[in-house]
């Protein structure tokens, strides 16, 4: 089979990680099966726009443009799907840069005709220099990254991770876009779950739709240092909280918490347990784990609680943009 052609987005918003995405769009480039395209969207930031234009002038393959919805990173991924032109299209942060033969990993999966997405495994890079002694592998969610729980190797799975992910451009066209008013839209809380809600969407427009994580397929994500602290922790997993109920309130809690019940039940528990066991034979940050769970858990269920009473009351909404040979929902 011939690899399938590829086009890269990669949705930015500020200068201030003018660096960080000129190494993402490089990374990108030197990628050992080319992309067709590389999409840079800037997200409501004419002086961005203005900047990355001038930046790629002169380069063929990189395409900057606007976002041409409402301000959020969904939208941003909507006007580069629209724009695009791969019978693939993978994701990339903006802050993150992928190793070389991370696009040939994506492109192997779809061999399978029922794959429908691919993702990969992302992996942190702290600002400090090494991970917190306190930060629990279980929640490298908080921080966009790939976290201890996912089984290893090339395997089926609910959902795939925004960041560092792929889709046959034929899954938008049987499901839609990303929603918008879940993810991320500009404002200071860290929302997320745009990539969740999709993916169980899709799986139901398409029945027999299979998902995969490929780990080999590697990206690595930088983690500024306010990120790194316990007060954004707790913002962010509150956050996920309220996006859950979203999910739950778009697909059912049945499918919209299905991974969530295992997670708690099992990963997390045994999280504790280790952290715990580490404190008691004086490892450093044993404790720290084991207290930084539980907040995690009791933190994302307050903003569930609380998120899924806003939307029975109808205080929170958001709708499935319409792309090219898709169909549009609303809720």
């Amino acid at each position: 089979m011939n690899d399938p052609d590829i086009s890269v987005v990669i949705c930015v918003y500020t200068e201030d990680r003018w660096e960080d995405i000129l190494a993402a769009v490089a990374s990108v480039r030197a990628q050992s099966l080319p992309a067709r395209e590389t999409l840079l969207v800037v997200d409501h930031n004419e002086t961005l726009l203005d900047r990355l234009g001038r930046e790629y002038k002169e380069v063929e393959e990189v395409r900057v443009l606007a976002n041409a919805g409402p301000r959020g990173l969904s939208a941003g991924r909507n006007t580069g799907i629209t724009a695009s032109h791969g019978q693939i299209i993978a994701f990339l942060d903006d802050d993150a840069v992928a190793e070389r033969d991370w696009l040939r990993y994506f492109a192997s999966g779809y061999e399978d005709p029922r794959v429908m997405a691919v993702g990969g495994r992302t992996m942190p890079i702290w600002a400090s220099g090494r991970r917190p002694a306190w930060f629990p592998e279980e929640f490298d969610w908080v921080v966009g990254c790939t976290y201890k729980g996912l089984p290893p190797g090339r395997v089926r799975v609910r959902n795939v991770l925004g960041g560092n992910a792929s889709f046959r451009r034929t899954a938008f066209e049987a499901a839609g876009g990303f929603a918008t008013g879940i993810g991320r839209d500009g404002d200071k809380r860290p929302l997320g779950c745009e990539e969740t809600e999709l993916c169980i969407r899709l799986s139901r427009a398409r029945p027999d739709a299979i998902l995969l994580i490929d780990d080999r397929a590697v990206i690595h994500h930088r983690v500024p240092a306010p990120r790194e602290h316990f007060a954004y922790f707790r913002t962010r997993t509150y956050a996920e909280g309220l996006s859950k109920a979203l999910v739950a309130r778009s697909v059912g809690s049945g499918k919209g918490l299905e991974s969530e019940r295992r997670y708690t039940t099992r990963v997390l528990p045994a999280g504790v347990v280790r952290g715990l066991r580490d404190a008691l034979l004086a490892r450093p940050g044993g404790a720290g784990r084991a207290g930084a769970i539980v907040a995690g858990v009791v933190s994302a269920a307050g903003g569930y609680v609380l998120g899924s009473v806003r939307a029975r009351r109808g205080g929170v909404a958001f709708s499935v943009v319409d792309l090219p040979g898709g169909s549009q929902e609303a809720a």
